[in-house]
């Protein structure tokens, strides 16, 4: 019986989909819900299960295809052996390798020079057309149909005028040698992290106001409760969660920062869903803090972690990345002392913190070493006076250099 491997119903606002690496070939045995493929949407990485046992007998889509929700990707045979499989005839692998097998690189090749990919043997696993196979490929002769006199003249002259290339001499092809490039397509992630950006820097009035905080205290309290809060709590007590209380806490204080724009309407949010950008290998992406005003200290912190294993092995769902009223971009991971974040649209502000160093500061009139973070809140000036943000940023500095203020809700 022929099982057919769909794409998943996608969300609302994706569109289409890119199929990434198949982890099976033609004529492998495979089981239900084994993991077939990577399909990469501009949010997430998803995986494509096999529906049923079974021994996968066409692959319908290769690797770099764009698809949408329903699409048919694949055929499984859940009564064949793999080794019936692995014979079927080799022109059914072509012809199903030729429609889709090939990346974006090798299809922008044949479509420059109007080859159909049918028309091409693909040297690839599974008969995929490779870049090498587009660059080699050739097209077929078409038939010139007799030309008048005066046009024939003309396409002779024009012939003997186009001249060859002169040959790369041998001293600027060592050159070259020693200076390998790689192009790689962009992938569905990446590019819509562009997008987003461009589309906030072209559609925001953007401000950056600076602040700098001690950050002693905070330091000081989650020494001293560190190793019982992990052993309480089963996970280690960052620094994240106090931002993100204190943002919050500021939120309240000065709501719009926390509200949006549509249209020519100001929403103001009766919630707090807080961004947090994470790294992955993939690219940025931010998931999302539901309700972080009703969440403890652990429950950030046990959230943060489990964000940060989903990023790294791009199992986030879409859930989990939409929407959010304010984010928080920590460049300090990586040592960064100051930057100025671009608002992730349609939310109005976004918080930047940074590497804690220390660093001489005046105090009573007396110079003293602080350890000091540089903070940095990027802010719509179209709906968010300066007032607002600076006091905003004001409101976190005081409640990060006083904690205390977090437990008594001032």
């Amino acid at each position: 019986m022929i099982i057919e491997v769909k794409v998943p119903q996608l969300s609302e606002s994706v569109s289409e989909a890119t199929l990434v690496s198949w982890r099976k070939k033609e004529g492998d045995r495979v089981s239900r819900d084994e993991n077939l493929i990577d399909i990469e949407t501009d949010k997430v990485v998803l995986e494509i299960p096999a529906p049923q046992d079974g021994v996968l007998v066409r692959i319908l889509r290769g690797n770099g295809s764009a698809v949408a929700s329903g699409d048919v990707i694949a055929q499984i045979d859940s009564e064949a052996k793999a080794a019936d499989a692995a014979a079927q005839p080799a022109t059914a692998a072509r012809s199903s390798a030729s429609s889709s097998g090939l990346g974006p690189a090798a299809r922008k090749i044949l479509a420059e020079k109007g080859i159909d990919a049918a028309q091409v043997t693909g040297s690839g696993p599974g008969g995929r057309i490779t870049k090498a196979d587009a660059l080699a490929a050739s097209a077929p002769a078409v038939p010139v149909p007799p030309a008048v006199p005066v046009l024939q003249q003309v396409a002779a002259s024009v012939e003997k005028a186009v001249l060859p290339q002169p040959p790369v001499p041998a001293a600027v092809e060592a050159v070259l040698a020693d200076r390998p490039e790689q192009r790689v397509p962009i992938s569905r992630l990446r590019a819509r992290i562009a997008e987003r950006l461009l589309q906030s820097q072209s559609s925001n009035a953007i401000l950056t106001t600076f602040n700098e905080v001690n950050m002693a205290p905070v330091m000081e309290l989650r020494k001293k409760y560190q190793e019982r809060f992990e052993k309480e709590y089963g996970v280690r007590l960052g620094f994240m969660s106090f931002f993100v209380k204190a943002a919050v806490a500021a939120l309240k204080k000065y709501p719009v920062l926390n509200a949006s724009i549509d249209g020519n309407e100001i929403i103001y949010h009766g919630y707090y869903d807080i961004g947090i950008a994470v790294g992955s290998p993939r690219g940025l992406v931010v998931p999302i803090l539901r309700n972080a005003e009703q969440m403890s200290i652990a429950d950030i912190e046990k959230k943060i972690a489990e964000f940060g294993a989903k990023a790294k092995e791009g199992k986030l769902a879409i859930e989990e990345l939409t929407g959010g009223t304010f984010s928080i971009s920590n460049g300090g991971v990586f040592g960064s002392m100051l930057s100025t974040p671009i608002i992730n649209p349609p939310q109005s502000a976004i918080l930047g913190i940074h590497a804690t160093r220390d660093r001489p500061v005046v105090e009573n009139g007396e110079i003293v070493i602080r350890p000091i973070n540089y903070l940095a809140m990027s802010y719509d000036h179209r709906i968010i006076d300066g007032r607002e943000a600076v006091l905003g940023l004001v409101a976190i500095k005081e409640a990060l250099e006083d904690p205390a203020r977090l437990l008594l809700g001032i």
